[in-house]
C-alpha cells in the first residue's frame, strides 16, 4: 500500500525533539520510524500487513516471548480507525502523539498533516486491536497532547491514499458534470452539499457574492459554481482545513473549465410488442424534447408527478435537467420523441427519485426499467438509500418501488406518499441485473455506445 511518504517524512523531522536533553529520545524516535518504514516498502509486505497478526519478535528487536498455547505469527483481530487530532506545531509533538499510539500497538497506515499556523490538525488511518475501543483511542490522544479528537470506524476503501484517490475523483469528474457533488462529498467524507443556482435562472433574490477563489467559514465552504451559482458545503461535526479546501475548489475550477457534459451512451430497449427505444442520459440540451412531452401528458399526469398544477414549466425543466443538481434520463422512441423522463435527484445528503411517462406508453414496463437503473446509479454513488415523493393513488409509481424487491418504508403526510427504499440490502438477482443481465417481461436489452 502507498504511503505519503513526504508529509510524513516533514513531519518528523521538522517536529521532532531538539536540544541537548532531546537528543537521544529524538534519534531512539528517528530509528524506530525509519526502521517501520523500511519494514512497510519491502518487496513483500510483512505477515502482519495482510494478516493483522504481529510481527515476528525478531523484527521488533526482541519483546516478551508469546504467552502460552499461542502460535507465532497468529492473526490477532483488529479494527480499522481513522481519526483526525490537533496537536500544538512545535517539536516533539507528532513524535509524542505517536510514541502513544504505539503504547496501544495501535499500527498508523497512513498520516496527513494539515497545517493551521500555530496548530497542526494529524489525519491517520489507523490499525488497532480489536479490543480497544474508540474511547480508548481518543483517550490516549488526549494525554499525548490532542485536541478535538475525532474518530469513526473506516473500511478498505479508505487504504488508498490521498494523492490516488484524489486522481480517481478528478477523472470522475472530468467524464461526467453530475459527479461533481458526489466527487466532493467522497473527498470531504459526511457533509451537506447544496447547489443554489444563479438568479436569473430561478426569478429569486441572487446569492450572497461569493468571490473567484471561494470562502471558508469553519464548517462551511462556499464555491463559485461553474454556471454562476454557489456551492454550499456544510460538515457540522468536523472543521474544514485549509488543505480540504484547496482540494475542493480544485474539483470545481476542473469542472467550470470542461463546461457542460454528460456520457452519451445508450441502452436499446426492445418492448413485448416489439417497439424499440432507447434509454439515455439526457442534460438542458434536452429541454425542447422534453417541454413537448409535457404538452402531450394529460393534467392528471402532470399532477401525479409534480403534486399539483405545473406553472412555470421551463423552470422546472431546467432544474431537473441541470448535471449539477442530479442525472436524468430520457426514454426516446425510433423517432427521437422523449416519452419518459427518469431523475435522481441530489437532495443534500438525501437522494430522491422521479418519474414521468407519457400516458400513451404508462403501463409497458417503461417506469420499472428507468426506476431500476436511477436506483442502479445511486447505488455505484455511494447512496444508503433513496425516496420518491408521489401520491397514494399512483398506483404506477407505487407498483415501480416495489419492483425494486428492496426494503421500504412508507410516510403519509397530508395525502402525500414519501417511499424510501434501502440500497444496502438489494438482492443477488438485482445486483446480477444491473450488471447487464436484466430482463424485463421478456424484453431484450442491447448495448450500443
Amino acid at each position: 500500500m502507498s504511503r505519503e511518504m513526504p508529509d510524513t517524512t516533514r513531519a518528523f523531522q521538522n517536529r521532532s525533539p531538539q536540544g541537548g536533553s532531546g537528543r537521544e529520545p529524538a534519534a531512539r524516535l528517528t530509528a524506530a520510524f525509519h526502521s517501520w518504514w523500511a519494514r512497510r516498502h519491502g518487496h513483500a509486505p510483512p505477515a502482519s500487513d495482510t494478516g493483522g497478526g504481529p510481527p515476528p519478535a525478531s523484527d521488533t528487536g526482541g519483546g516478551p516471548p508469546p504467552a502460552a498455547g499461542a502460535v507465532r505469527g497468529a492473526p490477532v483481530e483488529s479494527t480499522l480507525w481513522r481519526m483526525r487530532t490537533t496537536v500544538r506545531d512545535e517539536p516533539g509533538a507528532l513524535a509524542a502523539l505517536c510514541t502513544a499510539l504505539a503504547g496501544e500497538d495501535v499500527d498508523i497506515l497512513s498520516l496527513q498533516t494539515h497545517p493551521l499556523g500555530t496548530a497542526t490538525v494529524d489525519e491517520f488511518l489507523l490499525r488497532a486491536p480489536a479490543g480497544l475501543s474508540g474511547t480508548g483511542l481518543t483517550a490516549a490522544v488526549s494525554g499525548a497532547g490532542g485536541t478535538g479528537t475525532w474518530i469513526e470506524r473506516a473500511d478498505a476503501h479508505d487504504l488508498v491514499d490521498a494523492p490516488t484517490r484524489m486522481l480517481g475523483l478528478a477523472t470522475r469528474t472530468a467524464l461526467d458534470a453530475a459527479e461533481l457533488p458526489l466527487a466532493l462529498r467522497q473527498l470531504l467524507g459526511r457533509c451537506t452539499i447544496r447547489s443554489l443556482p444563479a438568479a436569473a435562472a430561478t426569478g429569486q433574490r441572487a446569492p450572497e457574492d461569493v468571490p473567484a477563489e471561494g470562502t471558508l467559514e469553519d464548517t462551511v465552504m462556499r464555491l463559485r459554481a461553474p454556471e454562476g451559482g454557489v456551492i454550499t458545503v456544510e460538515r457540522p461535526y468536523l472543521p474544514f482545513t485549509p488543505t480540504e479546501f484547496a482540494r475542493a475548489r480544485a474539483l470545481v475550477e476542473l469542472d467550470t473549465r470542461l463546461g457542460p457534459r454528460v456520457p452519451r451512451g445508450q441502452d436499446v430497449l426492445t418492448l413485448p410488442e416489439g417497439s424499440d427505444i432507447t434509454v439515455r442520459r439526457a442534460d438542458t440540451g434536452d429541454l425542447e424534447a422534453a417541454r413537448a412531452m409535457h404538452e402531450r401528458c394529460s393534467p392528471e399526469t402532470l399532477r401525479l408527478r409534480y403534486h399539483g398544477p405545473v406553472g412555470d414549466v421551463d423552470r422546472y425543466l431546467n432544474h431537473l435537467l441541470s448535471p449539477r443538481f442530479g442525472r436524468t434520463l430520457a426514454v426516446r422512441t425510433a423517432s427521437g420523441r422523449v416519452v419518459g423522463l427518469g431523475h435522481l435527484l441530489w437532495d443534500g445528503d438525501e437522494t430522491e427519485v422521479a418519474l414521468l411517462i407519457e400516458d400513451a406508453w404508462q403501463r409497458r414496463g417503461i417506469g420499472g426499467e428507468l426506476l431500476a437503473r436511477l436506483v442502479a446509479m445511486a447505488g455505484e454513488a455511494g447512496c444508503a438509500h433513496v425516496y420518491a415523493v408521489t401520491q397514494a393513488s399512483n398506483t404506477g409509481m407505487v407498483a415501480a418501488m416495489r419492483g425494486l424487491e428492496l426494503p421500504l418504508d412508507y410516510q403519509i403526510e397530508e395525502g402525500t406518499l414519501v417511499i424510501t427504499a434501502r440500497l444496502d440490502q438489494r438482492p443477488a438477482r438485482r445486483v446480477r441485473e444491473e450488471h447487464g443481465e436484466r430482463e424485463h417481461g421478456g424484453s431484450r436489452i442491447g448495448h450500443r455506445s
